[in-house]
């Protein structure tokens, strides 16, 4: 691994509990996996699985200061749901704080979460990385969107977003409307139909 990804590592580590460390380290090698698998470039997918959840554990009310210092704007679902935030604004830290300039990162950190309608490949990369990395406790399917990770990353999406929303409307949690949108993106995309 090359020497400036070795230097974001050792700052990282100093900002996640062990636990987030860890499933970091799973991110950021499946990621460089599927670059391999879909010939994506492998440096680019290290580094954005390695920074996705750079402002993870910062506390709450701080992330809702910092958004609100660094100008990022925070939308009603976010404020429901600020697990929501670190997202963008862990695409805002990698870019300040650890130099990334490549907008294909930033973008891959600040939709790892929600999704978007039309994903570039490092996009869907990341966002696939996150869900399947083996210390990811054992979800619905699991093992099929594991399979398909490698098969096919968009039935794979698809899949996840599918699994995600069901998740999210059991438990009354609010769904963000990227999420939402991102799904009818896939489900059109690979013209699915209702069941």
């Amino acid at each position: 691994m090359n020497e400036q990804i070795k230097r974001m590592q050792q700052k990282l580590k100093k900002h996640l509990d062990e636990d987030r460390y860890e499933h970091t380290l799973g991110v950021m090698y499946t990621a460089g996996a599927l670059a391999m698998r879909y010939q994506e470039n492998i440096r680019s997918a290290l580094i954005a699985g390695l920074l996705h959840d750079c402002a993870k554990c910062i506390p709450t009310n701080k992330k809702f200061k910092m958004c609100s210092k660094y100008h990022l704007e925070v939308s009603e679902t976010e404020r429901s749901n600020p697990s929501l935030l670190h997202a963008k604004l862990g695409a805002y830290l990698a870019e300040k704080k650890y130099h990334v300039r490549d907008e294909a990162i930033l973008s891959a950190i600040t939709f790892h979460t929600t999704g978007k309608p039309a994903m570039s490949l490092l996009e869907k990369i990341v966002y696939v990385a996150d869900y399947i990395e083996p210390g990811r406790r054992e979800l619905p399917n699991m093992a099929e969107i594991r399979r398909l990770a490698f098969e096919n990353i968009d039935e794979c999406i698809y899949q996840i977003l599918q699994d995600s929303l069901n998740y999210l409307n059991t438990r009354n949690i609010t769904v963000d409307p990227m999420t939402e949108k991102t799904y009818l993106y896939y489900k059109a995309y690979l013209k699915k139909e209702e069941v």
